[in-house]
């Protein structure tokens, strides 16, 4: 190749570079800054929110409503949240109960043993149990009144005479579960904004609860916007595969949603409008249009509809065209912009935080975590970077454009890379995926 065409090359790649730095929709920003090196600094193109700030405001406007609440059976309260305290309702265990399978024995041994009697659990008490007796019991039976050990059957031996032996040394209230041991009546087990997971479940119906008092899930719908968009089949002709219909939902519902219904509308403003006015939704969700673009309504039909933009973009890579808005006190927008990765960027960054506020859920824990290798940098705009755990590191995945899912498909979180990257090592803020395994203690 002569000079004049590796001054072509040269001159595209730091075109390619320039466009990664200042357009929300370019792919390969990696490779671009790579090629083209550290940016110089320079005022920024644009006035969107900083990242933090963002997830900040979005917090506030989801919690900033009281939650609507209700009190469900059991069976239908997994995956709610606890609007209230969980206090036991009984002591637990509410009586002394044996803690294994043997022998309740009563003062010192050898033990004159009852062979025709058990004490079984789910009967009722039995006679008290006088010194140098002994008498079988089962595991969660409860203890009568005058024993002081329990010896397990592996732990006991009885001679021709009918006298127990302990063949290990005795000591008073062994396995025996004292009334109380986990709490008491009235004890707060759990405090209100706990997710109510099958474990929660159960300690709710030993602490004596038949329903549960829970926020109700915030109700959301789904706006998938665009003409070009296909439902089924190869691409072809200019449309492609809609990828956001069929995510968008499960993963709000991993969020803790309720989705109502995810609807296609093509890029007509009256439709929209339409759509959004008529909604009875706690949360609108739309992909794409966020933009200034011929067809991006999003922007005019919320000035039409008199809401209030809380966010209008945001300083973060991919995805600074997402937008949230107030429709009314009780119905809030938010805008992902329609390239798959960024609009994930625009799920985490903005909706998670407000349905979380929503649904009276505490926010998880921030972690960090050393990343494995050099993650470049956006000059002044936070970056979201797929990542999976690898052993004491976070390892950064390609396949990271605006526009792919390869990345997050395989991703276990979303590493924040500050503006101007990231080296070997620097521990960097992750944000998991809601299905992903957690490994926080890991970086601890």
């Amino acid at each position: 190749m002569g000079e004049r065409g590796r001054g072509r090359r040269r001159a595209a790649y730091r075109e390619r570079g320039r466009r990664a730095m200042t357009d929300p929709e370019v792919d390969g920003v990696d490779e671009a800054l790579a090629l083209v090196g550290p940016p110089a600094r320079k005022p920024e193109p644009h006035r969107a929110t900083p990242w933090g700030d963002a997830r900040s405001v979005a917090a506030r406007a989801g919690a900033g409503r009281p939650a609507r609440t209700r009190r469900v059976e059991l069976g239908q309260a997994l995956g709610r949240v606890l609007a209230e305290p969980l206090a036991a309702l009984t002591d637990l265990p509410p009586f002394d109960t044996s803690a294994m399978d043997g022998w309740a024995v009563a003062g010192p041994g050898p033990w004159e043993v009852h062979e025709s009697e058990s004490v079984l659990a789910g009967h009722a008490q039995t006679p008290p149990l006088p010194d140098g007796e002994a008498v079988r019991i089962a595991t969660g039976a409860r203890i009568p009144s005058g024993a002081t050990a329990v010896i397990r059957s592996e732990h006991s031996r009885t001679d021709t005479t009918g006298h127990l032996h302990a063949q290990r040394a005795v000591t008073h209230g062994q396995d025996i579960r004292p009334r109380g041991q986990e709490c008491r009546s009235g004890d707060q087990l759990l405090p209100a904004g706990t997710p109510v997971t099958p474990a929660v479940l159960g300690l709710a119906a030993a602490a004596g609860y038949d329903e549960l008092h829970t926020v109700e899930p915030p109700r959301v719908e789904v706006l998938v916007l665009g003409d070009e968009l296909l439902t089924a089949g190869l691409p072809h002709d200019g449309l492609i595969r809609d990828a956001l219909g069929p995510m968008l939902a499960p993963w709000l519902r991993a969020l803790g949603a309720d989705v109502a219904v995810t609807r296609r509308i093509g890029d007509d403003a009256e439709a929209l409008y339409a759509a959004v006015s008529d909604s009875e939704a706690d949360v609108v969700i739309t992909t794409g249009g966020t933009a200034s673009g011929p067809v991006d309504h999003v922007h005019p039909v919320l000035h039409k509809a008199g809401a209030e933009l809380l966010v209008d973009g945001v300083k973060v890579r991919p995805g600074h065209p997402m937008l949230l808005a107030r429709l009314t006190p009780a119905k809030h927008l938010v805008g992902l912009p329609g390239n798959p990765l960024a609009a994930v960027s625009g799920l985490l960054t903005l909706a998670e935080p407000l349905l979380r506020g929503l649904a009276g859920r505490r926010a998880p824990a921030p972690y960090r975590a050393p990343v494995r290798d050099e993650v470049h940098g956006h000059p002044y705009d936070t970056r979201l970077v797929p990542v999976v755990h690898g052993g004491p590191h976070v390892v950064p995945l390609h396949y990271n454009g605006p526009a792919m899912l390869r990345g997050i498909a395989a991703a276990d979180g979303l590493a924040v890379v500050p503006p101007g990257g990231a080296g070997p090592g620097d521990e960097l803020e992750i944000l998991d995926l809601p299905w992903a395994p957690t490994t926080e203690g890991c970086f601890t």
